[in-house]
């Protein structure tokens, strides 16, 4: 292991190294703002994917594009001179936006005051950058890992990595430590050391339609059944237990002067722990109707576990708290209330979550990120990757 002085003599060189490639950094990542990849767009991922694919192999690595069945597929990079001995280390990026095609016209590629503007600059295309001359700069400083990174970057992770999640289970097994590049958290860029886990609901409901003037007996509404259904649902918020469960949309209902035959809402679930998610799941799933001639159908459950912080993931956290000293940085900790997944990688290897961009605004019209910390958080990254073995 290396000692106190040669971690702050490496750490330097690293920085240093960075900082002389701000522009560098800086040009690649307006190349990858103003290729638009919405995730719904799979065919507009192939120009994101083939740039970042290219800058991956110009700095030593081999990458292979997984092709995607309903989305742009993803990119797997392993370095093509490894000890195959050797443990994995995995990061975990994704190239996808939440931005539809065209947003640049409204929302365009803006450099000032020491901020960049644009689509999915901060989340999370800037942490692929700080990803990418963090490897450059191990590289270039001659230093080899002792754990061999690997890094995969999908395009679904923004629609809930529903195709990538499998291949990002199997690929997890047996890794060493996780590293998502995920946005830290807020302005002061903290990073993210819990999640709450995430789930999604429909429920339906089916009743009986009935001339609302003439005969309104002989119908069953399910618009009333939804009524009741909602009040159940909100009872069970918990905010000292960091539970949230929100009725985000309804509709129902046929015209007016007609007893509505169906209605339906969509729920969005935030939970702090896997206990917590398993009990909303479960109350949720077995809600029964209280209006006579009524019936509810539900679909859904938790599709992201909570991300809890394991005695593996608080020493992975201490190691980059303390690197941190080294480069300058005053790290802090949070907890996101948003999933990532990071969220399916805790469960199976220590996860460190919010290493990317320092910036803020997140899926708004106002999403930045600092320039000036481009350097820091990419060589925060490459010390993390020269950590010997954490398990």
């Amino acid at each position: 292991m290396l000692t106190s002085t040669l971690n702050s003599q490496v750490s330097k060189r690293l920085l240093d190294y960075l900082h002389s490639r701000q522009g560098g950094m800086v040009e690649l990542l307006k190349q990858l703002v103003l290729a638009e990849s919405p995730s719904t767009v799979p065919t507009a991922q192939k120009q994101v994917l083939s740039l970042l694919k290219n800058a991956l192999e110009t700095r030593n690595y081999r990458v292979r594009l997984i092709p995607g069945k309903t989305n742009g597929g993803h990119l797997l990079a392993t370095p093509k001179h490894r000890i195959k001995s050797q443990p994995r280390q995995l990061l975990l990026g994704h190239c996808d936006t939440v931005w539809p095609l065209g947003t640049l016209e409204t929302m365009p590629l803006i450099q000032q005051n020491g901020k960049l503007y644009g689509p999915g600059v901060y989340d999370m295309k800037g942490g692929l950058i700080q990803t990418i001359f963090a490897l450059e700069s191990l590289l270039y400083c001659d230093l080899i890992p002792t754990v061999t990174p690997v890094f995969l970057i999908n395009s679904d992770e923004e629609i809930g990595s529903k195709e990538s999640t499998p291949y990002i289970r199997k690929l997890v097994q047996g890794c060493d430590r996780v590293f998502v590049m995920e946005p830290s958290l807020g302005e002061t860029g903290q990073l993210k050391t819990r999640r709450k886990g995430v789930g999604r609901f429909t429920i339906k409901v089916v009743g009986k339609a009935a001339h609302a003037g003439l005969e309104p007996e002989k119908g069953a509404s399910a618009i009333l059944e939804l009524s009741f259904v909602i009040q159940q649902l909100f009872a069970l918020n918990n905010p000292e237990k960091g539970i949230t469960v929100n009725v985000g949309t309804i509709d129902g209902g046929i015209r007016s002067n007609v007893i509505a035959p169906e209605s339906q809402a969509v729920v969005d679930v935030r939970v702090l722990h896997q206990k917590d998610a398993q009990f909303i799941e479960s109350q949720i799933l077995s809600l029964q109707p209280t209006t006579p001639g009524t019936q509810l159908i539900i679909t859904g459950g938790i599709g992201r576990p909570p991300m809890e912080k394991t005695p593996e993931s608080e020493k992975l956290w201490q190691q980059a708290y303390n690197m941190a000293s080294d480069l300058g940085l005053d790290l802090t900790e949070a907890t996101a209330g948003g999933g990532s997944d990071g969220n399916t990688t805790n469960r199976y290897a220590p996860t460190l979550d919010g290493l990317g961009a320092v910036g803020d605004a997140a899926h708004s019209p106002g999403e930045f990120i600092y320039l000036d910390t481009l350097a820091e958080r990419s060589a925060l990254l490459a010390r993390l990757l020269l950590d010997p073995p954490l398990l």
